[in-house]
């Protein structure tokens, strides 16, 4: 095990874990969104989970820094939350804040990062931007809801994990970066009918389950048999 002092606080963790594991099995939190356990390699995208170490001239994003022997981290200071409410503000100024209407609601990170940051979710400093993106429709279980979506990547992942040949990815770049399906329809309902993991891991609910899918997947066939 490898000791060393988080907020004053001493802690012990696996030698390999990253500091941000390392702090989140200790009851210690740092925002983040794009990070998962399981990963070998962050992508670090959602630039939240900023720490200072000591003997480090600038912070560094805990969640690609691996855990050394005494090393002191400090998570909490003035420039750090700067830094955290930043990238959050930069984020927000792309999402579709409507909690009301979101079944996140009471349970979206969004909204916990922002409780421990004081920080609304309503964008003051920045303009909203708009996205050249659209709600895709050709899954016959799943429902995508970009703009609700903070391209945190975690759904491509899981579906990695979960099929040999994943069902999702990323496409396009910039703002009009979006989550993806791929492959033919029948293999992804007989591989997504009982997985869903995309749908768990979603911090935002951007991915939903459709309503009713086996009864939309049957008109669809009906269709399909009515044109040949």
């Amino acid at each position: 095990m490898i000791k060393l002092v988080v907020d004053d606080k001493e802690i012990e963790t696996e030698e390999g874990n990253t500091i941000l594991q390392a702090c989140l099995d200790n009851d210690i939190y740092i925002p983040n969104l794009c990070y998962l356990k399981e990963m070998d390699n962050s992508p670090g995208s959602c630039r939240l989970c900023f720490v200072e170490i000591e003997g480090y001239i600038q912070p560094v994003i805990s969640c690609k820094e691996k855990v050394k022997e005494g090393m002191v981290v400090t998570t909490n200071t003035e420039h750090i939350r700067r830094l955290q409410r930043t990238a959050f503000e930069l984020l927000l100024s792309v999402h579709h804040v409507d909690c009301r209407h979101c079944p996140a609601n009471k349970k979206c990170e969004l909204q916990r990062i922002s409780k421990f940051l004081h920080f609304g979710l309503k964008t003051k400093r920045i303009e909203q931007l708009e996205r050249d993106v659209k709600q895709e429709q050709n899954h016959p279980l799943l429902e995508y809801y970009p703009y609700r979506c903070v391209l945190c990547g975690k759904c491509v992942f899981v579906c990695k994990q979960k099929n040999s040949q994943p069902l999702l990815s990323l496409a396009k770049r910039g703002l009009d970066t979006t989550v993806s399906f791929f492959g033919e329809e029948d293999m992804a309902r007989n591989r997504c009918k009982n997985c869903y993991a995309c749908v768990d891991v979603c911090p935002v609910s951007a991915l939903l389950i459709k309503n009713n899918p086996d009864e939309d997947y049957e008109e669809v066939l009906k269709d399909d048999k009515g044109k040949c």
